[in-house]
């Protein structure tokens, strides 16, 4: 019976953190704060498309650019799902001027599905992107498995109380594993990209052509901070339903 009691307790705590692991995993997934950066080149253009019909209904495709009024500083920030950009005072702070309460009308922003490369408008494949192509099927591909593996491991636990097999315990225990192993691959994967590739490049992609001494300062958003805290905390977890589906076996 204090057996049981003990695996009980462990369960739950390994619960919690899971829990909180996952849900970092989702915060960092589905919001647009890895990359934060800040320039100097002065007031951008961007392309974005819209869909037209003309008088036979057709459906036309334009392509129109949106430049924003000069200003000091220029901010992007991005994540999986969309590319930001808006103009900001010079004495402005990256983090807080992207809060939601301090969103200017001047703000654009472009999907940005497979960052860490930018979506293609003109040529494809760009050359600028050439030097960071590696990283775009990679970078996707262990967040979406990663969030599938956390999905996955928490069902099996929620199917394995109370006690029911610890094989189901085992088994989503090892998915949690997998799921922080997966990510913290592609937070490296993101750091290799920040520290090794020419990120100015990327940042000021065609503006680069007209300020080529532009600053560029790069920070690492609250996004990336967010998935490295949920690593540990869903390591942790699998690692406790695996001592606890071991545990239980032994009890029977």
């Amino acid at each position: 019976m204090a057996a049981v009691k003990r695996l009980l307790i462990a369960a739950l705590v390994g619960g919690m953190f899971g829990v909180v692991g996952t849900l970092c995993f989702f915060i960092a997934f589905g919001t647009d704060y890895w990359l934060m950066a800040m320039d100097d080149c002065g007031p951008y253009t961007w392309p974005t498309q819209t869909t037209v019909s003309d008088a036979n209904g057709t459906e036309i495709r334009v392509v129109k650019a949106v430049t924003a009024p000069p200003s000091s500083l220029t901010l992007h920030h991005e994540g999986f799902f969309w590319r930001c950009v808006f103009q900001v005072e010079p004495t402005a702070h990256a983090a807080l001027a992207t809060l939601f309460t301090n969103q200017p009308e001047s703000k654009v922003c472009v999907h940005g599905y497979l960052f860490p490369l930018p979506v293609a408008l003109g040529q494809v494949p760009h050359p600028s992107y050439d030097t960071t192509a590696v990283f775009r099927g990679f970078w996707t591909v262990l967040i979406i498995l990663g969030l599938v593996a956390a999905l996955t491991g928490g069902f099996l636990l929620v199917c394995g109380v109370p006690f029911i097999s610890h094989k189901l315990y085992k088994l989503g225990g090892a998915l949690l594993i997998t799921a922080a192993c997966l990510f913290l691959s592609m937070l490296l994967l993101y750091v290799l990209w920040m520290e090794v590739v020419e990120v100015k490049r990327y940042v000021l992609q065609e503006r680069g052509e007209a300020c080529p001494h532009a600053q560029v300062s790069v920070l690492y958003g609250l996004s990336f901070m967010v998935a490295a805290a949920g690593v540990p905390l869903e390591l942790i977890s699998g690692l406790v339903f695996m001592l606890v589906g071991r545990g239980l076996r032994a009890s029977n």
